[in-house]
């Protein structure tokens, strides 16, 4: 089983930790507020039958990119974890490659993550504005991690799902990771959101990870992680999904524990092939693991 979505983190390194508490898109912090590092996420999943995980970058400040998986670097050589990374690079940019190649020296890196996430209320919005995947800069950039064999983790709201796929499709090279399964919110109409997934589902170059799912309600809701995974599979494909924790976000309302058991619970029913896949095929495809 892969863990295919985690963090961890010095809260000296992170800007968003640091200071009075902002609103965050998960709620009140307070619990995460402070150190999480690699001892602390192998005690968590102790049990779970987890045997490798995908770090995710955790937004230090941009100008600290090739420093964070550095330090990453160095924590996998020390405890064996993680046995991928996904770094950060700023494809605005007029060339990304520079940013790129300071992090070509790193044997774990498998792709970026930027943020594409835009949204109407303001304490879900993270990028600059909503049309980024649309940008011809961005479509550039995003398209030279094909040179390095990257991936790209793309994540964004419903509403932008339909400029998420032209991107895909400007970059047919590249692999797209979808984030939390398309960032389903309270809203928007569930309608939107599935017809969303399909126009990425139609982008053969897309797969979607069934992470973040209490990122909104703030809780482990066995019946809408059922609702959300049972959505993506049947677009998709079981061999398009993968699974992450989000910890320890998710660490706010819920122990790993308990979440490896709504998510197990949620794909019960499924083909022991397709469990497999979600759990642990398709990651260690994507990421090569």
């Amino acid at each position: 089983m892969i863990d295919a979505h985690h963090h961890i983190w010095r809260q000296a390194d992170l800007p968003w930790l640091l200071g009075p508490m902002q609103p965050r898109i998960f709620g009140p912090y307070e619990g995460i507020k402070r150190d999480y590092l690699m001892p602390e996420f192998l005690a968590d999943l102790e049990g779970s039958g987890v045997e490798k995980s995908v770090y995710v970058q955790a937004n230090w400040a941009p100008n600290w990119a090739a420093d964070e998986v550095a330090w990453v670097s160095e924590v996998a050589e020390e405890h064996g974890w993680p046995h991928a990374i996904v770094g950060y690079a700023d494809m605005t940019v007029e060339d990304v490659r520079p940013q790129l190649e300071k992090l070509t020296q790193y044997p774990l890196m498998r792709g970026i993550r930027q943020q594409f996430h835009w949204h109407e209320n303001p304490l879900y919005r993270f990028a600059a504005r909503a049309g980024l995947a649309e940008d011809a800069t961005v479509q550039k950039n995003v398209a030279r991690l094909a040179d390095y064999g990257w991936s790209f983790d793309l994540q964004v709201f419903a509403g932008q799902m339909a400029g998420a796929a032209k991107l895909a499709k400007a970059c047919p090279e590249v692999t797209f990771i979808l984030q939390h399964a398309g960032m389903w919110e309270e809203s928007t109409p569930k309608k939107e959101w599935t017809d969303g997934l399909k126009r990425l589902a139609d982008c053969e170059n897309v797969v979607c990870k069934t992470s973040g799912l209490g990122t909104f309600v703030h809780r482990v809701d066995t019946d809408l992680i059922g609702e959300v995974v049972g959505t993506a599979v049947k677009l998709f494909g079981a061999d398009r999904c993968l699974w992450g924790s989000n910890y320890p976000i998710e660490k706010l309302w819920t122990s790993y524990a308990d979440l490896v058991a709504a998510h197990r619970e949620a794909t019960a029913k499924l083909p022991k092939k397709a469990q497999a896949a979600i759990f642990n095929d398709t990651a260690a495809r994507v990421y090569r693991l």
